[in-house]
């Protein structure tokens, strides 16, 4: 989708009452789309999962772009406290079962937020992995919720073109090789020959952290 046909998905959203919000990491290929929100209107809430195991930049990077943008962030954690955070071993989910850690910090403290909204403007993209390549522009989510991929078939090259034109700024972690940053514990510098999403669960078998498979009805 242009620009111009996300903008007027979103008012053509707005104008039928919908109930709209998004989701941001707040890396660098995601402020393309919060510029875009921004311009329509900047009320529309951002959650942002703050799952406790952020780097310092992301939660930097998240404030710049809010103030720059006028963004209505809005944090999200999980009721659980990281001190209970642990398997019978004492050993941290995140190491011992990432797919809980995930399930915990990130789809599980969306849920409220899925029940209480319509639409949920989503930045995926279908260059990104397997299981965003085969997601539509509108697909169903849990709570009745429609999810809109506006960014689908944007790549790498269109994302880098709009952020030159607007001047937008970027993580300060991509300069240090961090293309793809989630979890300090899950995140990786990325290897020449690996893609942008490699570097996160690097060596284990996880490619998503739930909110793209989990919160998705196929």
């Amino acid at each position: 989708m242009t620009t111009e046909e996300i903008k007027d998905r979103i008012l053509s959203y707005k104008a039928q009452g919908k109930r709209l919000f998004t989701t941001s990491s707040f890396q660098t290929h995601s402020i393309v789309l919060l510029h875009i929100i921004s311009e329509v209107d900047n009320s529309i809430p951002v959650y942002f999962l703050n799952t406790g195991y952020l780097f310092p930049e992301t939660l930097k990077f998240r404030d710049e772009v809010s103030a720059m943008l006028g963004l209505n962030v809005k944090d999200l954690q999980s009721v659980i406290p990281k001190s209970m955070q642990r398997d019978h071993e004492g050993k941290l989910f995140f190491v011992s079962d990432p797919d809980h850690c995930c399930s915990i910090n990130k789809t599980q403290p969306l849920e409220n937020i899925l029940a209480s909204h319509d639409i949920w403007i989503n930045g995926v993209r279908a260059d990104q992995s397997a299981a965003r390549k085969a997601m539509k522009v509108e697909q169903s989510a849990p709570f009745g919720v429609t999810r809109f991929h506006p960014m689908l078939q944007w790549n790498a090259k269109s994302i880098y073109e709009y952020r030159k034109k607007y001047n937008l700024p970027s993580h300060s972690m991509e300069s240090k090789g961090y293309f793809s940053v989630g979890c300090e514990p899950c995140t990786r510098r990325i290897d020449p020959q690996m893609q942008e999403r490699d570097s996160r669960w690097f060596g284990m078998n996880k490619t998503e952290c739930g909110l793209h498979t989990e919160l998705i009805n196929k």
